[in-house]
């Protein structure tokens, strides 16, 4: 009787998920010929202490953050995620541990819960460098937030495209 080797149908967690690579593919791509080649995701992400935590709630605090968090590793350090110009959270943080396990742990038992009525996503990233704390939109803040075109209390609202679009209108028909 023939055997069958059967693959995992569970992602291993210490893989980069489809933005990182997406990133990197960006990366490569602009990247000039002459520098040397950047270094291949999997090398940095393979020993990483450090995860970002996406889609928070606008009005959740570091208390609440760390104490999620804190339940799988001792936290070295926590960022909050800040709109560039107002300097208030804008739904992302970066969360350090002291060990790789206790980072893959949290992605693991944390990730895709509810944290303020949000599901979060948690990641594997290559760690934190002065200036990431801040949203890269235009107007400050995280860019997927400025084309969402549904309602969201947790985020502030409807994105800011949208409401430039209504204020707009208000003004040519008012």
């Amino acid at each position: 009787m023939p055997q069958f080797r059967m693959g995992s149908t569970v992602d291993r967690l210490d893989r980069p998920s489809s933005y990182a690579m997406s990133k990197y593919k960006r990366k490569r791509r602009h990247s000039n010929s002459e520098r040397a080649p950047s270094p291949d995701p999997m090398d940095k992400l393979a020993n990483a202490t450090t995860l970002y935590v996406g889609n928070l709630s606008f009005y959740t605090t570091e208390e609440q953050i760390h104490e999620l968090f804190g339940k799988c590793g001792g936290i070295k350090r926590l960022i909050m995620g800040l709109d560039r110009f107002h300097k208030t959270p804008c739904g992302f943080c970066f969360v350090e541990y002291y060990t790789h396990q206790d980072a893959l742990d949290c992605m693991k038992y944390v990730g895709g819960t509810k944290l303020d009525e949000r599901i979060i996503r948690c990641d594997l990233d290559e760690g934190f460098a002065e200036g990431r704390q801040y949203g890269r939109g235009k107007s400050g803040g995280q860019v997927r937030d400025e084309y969402r075109e549904e309602f969201d209390p947790g985020r502030g609202g409807f994105g800011k495209k949208i409401m430039e679009e209504r204020e707009r209108y208000a003004d040519e028909y008012d």
